[in-house]
């Protein structure tokens, strides 16, 4: 008899009736080993040069958009703002927005003003008498419809009243005849037919229809029973047989090789990449020894003296002059500026007069008492 309690779960040493262990990774047979080497050495051969191109084609890819592209996109952008943008804003602030203000002040004279004076002046009044009209003929009609017209109403209505009681007796009365009359000629005979004819007719019926349907699920039954082994027989258990004796292992064996292929795929394009960047980085080096160096040696040690002689001795001096120029410019069109807004002053001041300034509001709190110093005093003996 064992005093320790056993480990739950599979033996070690006997393999599990369910299936692999979920700890680990699954067993591997001979035939995966012998398929993985071939197809991973297939694999790497057709990937390598896709995975060279692919990344041949991203390194031009960034080199044209940082070169070419960016460059590109920056001056249409400038060219595009300089041939649609400030012509239209231009236009907009210097031509639409003075004509629109014009006419605003035209149409304010023109239009808004007399239409106010018409409205103060002519549709007020207009409006206040036909208001005194309306309530006047609004009493008339009150006093009409009180005095006049609900005392006929309501005469009326009395009479329609006792006409409605005589006529709902007279119907009274004969729906009672009629009711009489139906229950003894319909009703009485439909009663006693159903009860002594069509109920011992309708339970005969059921009781033969239930027998036929017992009948018929009988025989329903045993075809269906007979049907169900005969196709179990002739399809099902072939069918079975086929699917895990047959399509179980070919499923197996092609879930195998397409993992491998996956997984081959994979660990090729890794390689590839590492041999690609191996690649690149032996070109880029061969390129900056052969290209890059002598061109940079040439700028720093050629163009860069030159460039400052030139920058010294003309792009200064210009530069400087330009900058004069446009001083000189500017300040012309702030005078030129100064001068249309005082013309444009005097022209407002002399078609509609000075504007009208606020009036100083009248304070209504006391003065400010003086602060009491040393100095000074508050009685009338020596008060200053």
């Amino acid at each position: 008899m064992d005093v320790e309690k056993p480990p739950p779960g599979p033996s070690p040493s006997r393999p599990s009736p369910y299936g692999p262990s979920s700890y680990g990774p699954p067993p591997e047979g001979c035939l995966v080993r012998a398929i993985r080497l071939p197809v991973r050495i297939v694999v790497l051969v057709l990937v390598l040069p896709v995975r060279m191109l692919w990344d041949a084609l991203v390194v031009g890819g960034r080199f044209a958009r940082d070169t070419v592209l960016r460059p590109l996109g920056r001056a249409a952008a400038v060219l595009g703002w300089a041939l649609f943008v400030w012509p239209w804003t231009a236009l907009w602030r210097y031509a639409v927005v003075p004509v629109g203000r014009v006419l605003g002040l035209l149409g304010h004279l023109l239009v808004v003003v007399p239409l106010a004076w018409l409205y103060r002046r002519v549709l007020t009044p207009l409006g206040h008498a036909l208001a005194w009209a309306g309530r006047g003929t609004a009493a008339a009609l009150a006093w009409l419809y009180a005095r006049v017209l609900t005392p006929v109403g309501h005469a009326l209505a009395l009479l329609f009243r006792a006409i409605a009681l005589m006529l709902a007796a007279v119907a009274a009365g004969v729906y009672a005849g009629l009711a009489w009359l139906v229950r003894r000629l319909v009703v009485v005979p439909a009663r006693w037919l159903y009860r002594w004819v069509l109920v011992p007719v309708g339970r005969a019926a059921a009781r033969c229809g239930r027998g036929l349907w017992w009948l018929g699920t009988a025989a329903v039954s045993g075809v269906g029973f007979v049907l169900h082994w005969i196709v179990r027989v002739l399809l099902v258990l072939p069918a079975s047989a086929v699917c895990r004796w047959v399509l179980v292992p070919v499923a197996r064996a092609l879930a195998v090789v397409a993992r491998e292929v996956g997984e081959a795929l994979g660990h090729a394009w890794r390689v590839a990449g590492r041999i690609s960047l191996a690649v690149g980085r032996f070109l880029g080096t061969l390129f900056r020894w052969i290209l890059v160096e002598p061109v940079r040696w040439v700028y720093r040690t050629v163009l860069t003296p030159v460039g400052h002689v030139v920058r010294d001795t003309v792009l200064r001096p210009a530069a400087a002059a330009a900058r004069a120029v446009g001083r000189a410019t500017g300040q012309a069109l702030a005078a030129a500026r100064r001068t249309v807004r005082q013309a444009r002053a005097d022209v407002r001041r002399a078609l509609f007069g000075e504007p009208r300034r606020p009036r100083p509001a009248a304070r209504r709190e006391p003065p400010v008492r003086e602060t009491r110093t040393l100095g000074s005093s508050t009685t009338a003996l020596t008060k200053d």
